[in-house]
């Protein structure tokens, strides 16, 4: 993913990313399953992006982990009764050029869905906001178990590299999914 984000895909023959200027920043953070999770991964979020001088778009990368972190405290977790999972929700964000990738890893293998909810309903547009909101987003199962839902959100006008836009606006789901058939090769 980081390869993909950064122009780096696909790989080059020679050894070590060429086309890096430096590593990636990465940040890992695993929350409580609590209701103050989601505050403290916002908090986590924020100060992350500020450490890193990522002024442009830090309220909708928070935003966007936000909504990854509900979702998996909400879909993912065993419900009272349930055996608990070995593997911890995690948050991750990742800086490999001129995108943030945000990543929520969870012990469940199911798929997000997203929902169409009624104009009353008072939850169920997680997956909407994030669509609207990140230039790509999709989700990986985990080699033993769990899958991770991850978000990609440009924070400043790439020179060179991969476009996370198309022309006529945001990448379908149709679009991300050949392009993660073809990082899976």
């Amino acid at each position: 993913m980081a390869a993909m984000a950064s122009g780096n895909w696909p790989p080059s023959p020679q050894p070590g990313p060429s086309g890096w200027t430096c590593f990636p920043r990465v940040a890992i953070r695993t929350p409580g399953p609590d209701a103050g999770a989601v505050r403290e991964a916002r908090g986590f979020t924020i100060g992350t992006l500020q450490r890193w001088g990522v002024w442009d778009r830090s309220d909708d990368i928070a935003l966007v982990v936000s909504e990854l972190l509900t979702n998996a405290l909400r879909h993912a977790l065993p419900g009272p009764g349930e055996p608990r999972l070995r593997r911890p929700v995690r948050v991750g964000l990742l800086q490999p050029g001129p995108c943030v990738l945000c990543a929520v890893a969870d012990p469940s293998r199911h798929p997000p869905v997203p929902k169409e909810p009624s104009c009353l309903a008072e939850s169920g547009r997680g997956l909407q906001v994030i669509d609207r909101l990140a230039d790509t987003w999709g989700y990986a199962p985990l080699c033993d178990t769990g899958k991770v839902v991850w978000a990609v959100l440009s924070v400043k006008p790439a020179a060179t590299g991969i476009r996370l836009r198309l022309a006529d606006g945001p990448v379908s789901p149709a679009d991300g999914q050949a392009l993660r058939a073809k990082i899976s090769r």
